[in-house]
């Protein structure tokens, strides 16, 4: 019997939120909840496992709102602030493991967080209540109880970054590229093996690191997928009227939104 499963949206905004500080717009001061949006970052349920996938600035915001309790593994996209700097929130998820917490990443991405937050990696780690890291270098595909998870190179910046492809028996399987400005030739096939296409969506006018809606909508068509999500959205999109102008089959995604397979 397939394992139970759950993606849960912890974040959908991009590198400063939504609402911005300081801004007057009329989407920062919207009442619509849907467009208050804390940086990317999802939640994978499959049966009893656990996984989160990066860990930005505002973890702890979103794991309260969530009643999330526990975290068997993390997995990073890229190194980017917005996405790695929330990792000392993770030591609530260490308190009642007896293991090290295993983090799965680029090596490029793992010498960065060694690097930011060098005292988890230390020998001298020894006191009950820190953060208890275990390091996963990703060379390729991987497993994670009932998951296969095959890493998604995409083009972001300078940045060593990559979507997931996540697959498990009797559920749909979905594709995550939260941060991306283009889909490489060799990483479309993968995408083809997809039920479910979330993707980087920031603005409707064109980014230099991150796609543009019609560029994602583009990548959603060519891959053929049954369903896709716009996500790491600025403060320049409004929900409302952004799933007003979308296809068929195409939704913008929000904090707190599940999709259950």
């Amino acid at each position: 019997m397939a394992a139970d499963f759950e993606l849960t949206f912890l974040g959908t905004g991009t590198s400063v939120g939504v609402p911005v500080i300081g801004c007057p717009c009329r989407v920062c001061h919207s009442e619509d909840p849907r467009n208050k949006r804390t940086r990317s970052s999802i939640h994978l349920r499959s049966g009893d496992l656990s996984i989160l996938v990066d860990s930005g600035p505002d973890l702890r915001e979103q794991a309260l709102r969530e009643n999330l309790t526990k975290v068997d593994a993390v997995i990073y996209t890229h190194s980017h602030v917005d996405h790695v700097v929330g990792f000392d929130e993770l030591r609530a998820f260490c308190w009642h493991r007896e293991e090290p917490l295993p983090l799965h990443a680029t090596a490029e991405c793992m010498a960065t967080i060694k690097n930011m937050f060098g005292w988890a990696f230390s020998e001298e780690n020894i006191y009950r209540g820190y953060i208890k890291p275990a390091p996963k270098i990703i060379e390729g595909p991987f497993t994670l109880g009932h998951l296969e998870i095959t890493p998604l190179p995409v083009v972001h910046a300078k940045a060593d970054t990559n979507g997931f492809l996540f697959q498990s028996s009797g559920h749909p399987s979905i594709a995550y590229i939260p941060d991306v400005k283009r889909v490489p030739e060799e990483t479309m096939p993968l995408l083809r093996q997809a039920d479910i296409l979330i993707i980087d969506a920031l603005r409707t006018a064109p980014h230099p690191t991150h796609m543009s809606t019609d560029e994602a909508l583009e990548v959603i068509a060519k891959a053929g997928v049954k369903r896709g999500y716009l996500t790491h959205l600025s403060h320049e999109s409004d929900h409302h009227e952004l799933s007003a102008i979308l296809p068929d089959g195409v939704q913008v995604a929000y904090d707190g939104l599940k999709i259950r397979g």
